[in-house]
């Protein structure tokens, strides 16, 4: 019995810092190919998609509290690989791994519900999971670079809004394709690959060119995202949304196409304008839909439950799941 206690002790502690690597691994990863394209505003450089936010709001829905360390350490990582430590990283770091739990922490409170099959699933992760939460490390971050005389009171207000939106477009197009892979069935359903073919050519197609086109081609977008999101819901919308935000964001940092010739801050604004109402679309319209069909569903089965049960009182008989009446009672 002792051996045996002793093992579970053992495997833990171990199984917690397997699980923390792996999270830090997961949120470093995603650091790193965030920091692939970079804006500056104001003097200051920013990530106009930060995907860490994302991995680690979705992390947390899967796994609690528990990987809140693995958070953290994954923030180091991705602070230490960009500079030295000093007592401002400490502040960094505590803003990256607090607005993140503060996200599930709302998001529970609320009764939100990985599947996204509800609309109010949908507001509740736009508005507290990125929205509000995202105010936290946008604070936290832009406020230590004030106080470290890093930056100007005149630039607080730019810098802190392209911070915030960073770190919301991080959780409103990362954190839903990652609770979808993670819901994912197996086996899946090819029954409309077809379809699905033509959708993935057609975004191939049309998004580079409404990204990259020096005319102003961007809303060609929407109707493939309507198209993904009535077809094929969660999955393809926002598959769809985040790979136009990617490409739309190579645009944004390479200043081609729709961004050419504007200043910096005309073209953080346009790129998070546009990143922002698509994920909005893609994200709510899913949700919309997803709910009606669930609905339609629920009052299909209670009909046929209702023609079932008229069916036995017709004919005599109990309805099913209810035992028989005995006459002579």
């Amino acid at each position: 019995m002792a051996a045996v206690v002793g093992t579970e002790d053992l495997r833990r502690p171990a199984g917690f810092v397997v699980l923390t690597l792996a999270v830090a691994l997961c949120y470093y990863a995603a650091g790193r190919l965030g920091l692939m394209r970079e804006l500056v505003v104001e003097g200051a450089v920013f990530t106009p998609i930060w995907p860490p936010t994302g991995v680690a709001v979705a992390c947390l829905l899967f796994l609690g509290l528990r990987c809140a360390p693995g958070i953290a350490l994954g923030a180091l990582l991705v602070i230490m690989s960009l500079t030295s430590l000093r007592p401002v990283v400490i502040g960094n770091l505590v803003g990256n791994t607090a607005a993140p739990v503060c996200a599930y922490l709302l998001l529970r409170r609320v009764g939100f519900r990985k599947d996204l099959a509800r609309l109010r699933d949908g507001l509740a992760l736009v508005f507290l999971g990125a929205l509000t939460a995202m105010l936290v490390s946008a604070t936290v971050g832009v406020g230590l670079l004030l106080l470290t005389d890093r930056l100007g009171a005149h630039s607080f207000w730019p810098v802190w809004l392209a911070w915030w939106v960073g770190d919301a477009m991080g959780v409103l197009l990362v954190t839903p394709v990652l609770l979808m892979l993670f819901a994912m069935r197996r086996p899946l359903d090819l029954s409309r690959w077809k379809e699905a073919t033509g959708l993935a050519l057609s975004a191939c197609v049309l998004v580079p060119l409404a990204t990259r086109s020096s005319v102003s081609l961007l809303f060609l977008v929407y109707p493939l995202l309507i198209w993904a999101a009535l077809r094929f819901q969660l999955a393809g919308s926002m598959l769809c949304a985040l790979f136009t935000s990617v490409l739309a964001t190579v645009a944004a940092t390479d200043s081609v196409g729709p961004f050419e010739g504007l200043t910096r801050i005309e073209v953080m604004i346009k790129l998070q304008a546009f990143n922002g109402t698509m994920a909005l679309t893609a994200l709510l319209l899913s949700a919309v839909i997803t709910e009606q069909r669930n609905t339609r569903r629920s009052v299909e089965r209670a009909c046929q439950e209702l023609v079932e049960v008229l069916e036995h009182l017709t004919a005599g008989e109990a309805p099913p799941g209810r035992p028989a009446k005995d006459p002579e009672d």
